[in-house]
């Protein structure tokens, strides 16, 4: 079981948790990796995971996928495709970024036809996602990859690029000399930039074709709140309620009620499963 992105490691050690909870000699059967690039979060999950867990789950590191291999897995991903880093398109032009200042200039033809392979006329454009894909489809004979991820199957034809900071969102554009002065946030361009968080809704057609062109099908698609319906979620909560004390169980019942409700992440948020190979 890998998980990529994981920042600090609260998505997977969850899965083990339940998992535990459920069927705890099925543990012994599987083993537990997260990529993760920086070694201060790797330092962190490892701490995190001994605190959860002691000396019980061993935690596994790689920087990428490109430094393992193995017969078969079970990817997930929460969030880690509006992390990529991504080009913002409007018409014949792309943004630019220089001195802190922010403009749009001619771009170059590469970026031209993938825009134009992808329908994106306005909006952000990711060239990342055919070399993960690729990566993914070389790291392991037969996998599940399952990714939630908030964004459209098509391109929107409008700007999405958004900045996060201290759990307030701005429009990226709103903070820049590119709109109206009447239409700016409060907050200036030079406070944010390089700071923050920047994020964008994915394009998920797109994501589609990069892991096509790799050997790797997509097997369902749908709103966050269909999925986990589909996945067994409501039959699940049936047994852990008969596993766990009324208080524990409550408080998972609040925790997945902001995951499905539509008004919240339920239908804003997105599932993508993909598949290669037979799936025994």
């Amino acid at each position: 079981m890998v998980e990529i992105g994981a920042h600090k490691g609260y998505l997977l050690a969850d899965m083990i948790q339940f998992i535990y909870t459920l069927n705890p000699k099925l543990l012994k059967t599987l083993r537990f990796m997260i990529v993760e690039p920086f070694v201060v979060n790797q330092v962190m999950q490892k701490k995190y995971f001994e605190e959860a867990f002691g000396d019980a789950i061993e935690l596994l590191h790689v920087t990428s996928l490109e430094e393992f291999t193995c017969k078969e897995a079970f990817f997930v991903a929460n969030e880690i495709f509006d992390a990529f880093s991504c080009e913002v398109i409007y018409a014949n032009q792309m943004l630019f970024i220089e001195e802190t200042k922010a403009f749009f200039a001619p771009m170059d033809s590469f970026t031209c036809k993938k825009a134009e392979a992808y329908g994106v006329r306005k909006g952000e454009l990711c060239l990342g996602y055919e070399a993960f894909a690729k990566a993914m489809a070389k790291s392991a004979e037969r996998f599940e990859f399952i990714t939630f991820d908030y964004g459209d199957k098509e391109a929107r034809e409008d700007f999405s690029l958004r900045v996060y900071e201290k759990h307030q969102t701005y429009p990226f554009f709103g903070l820049t000399e590119l709109v109206d002065e009447n239409l700016r946030e409060a907050l200036s361009f030079d406070a944010l930039f390089q700071k923050s968080d920047i994020t964008y809704d994915v394009n998920f057609r797109h994501l589609f074709q990069a892991f096509e062109s790799a050997g790797i099908g997509l097997y369902a698609y749908s709103t966050q709140m269909k999925a986990l319906v589909d996945f067994g979620l409501i039959e699940l909560l049936e047994l852990f309620a008969n596993k766990v004390s009324p208080k524990v169980y409550e408080q998972e019942m609040n925790r997945i009620k902001t995951l499905i409700d539509p008004s919240f992440m339920g239908e804003r948020f997105k599932m993508a499963c993909f598949r290669k190979g037979e799936i025994k």
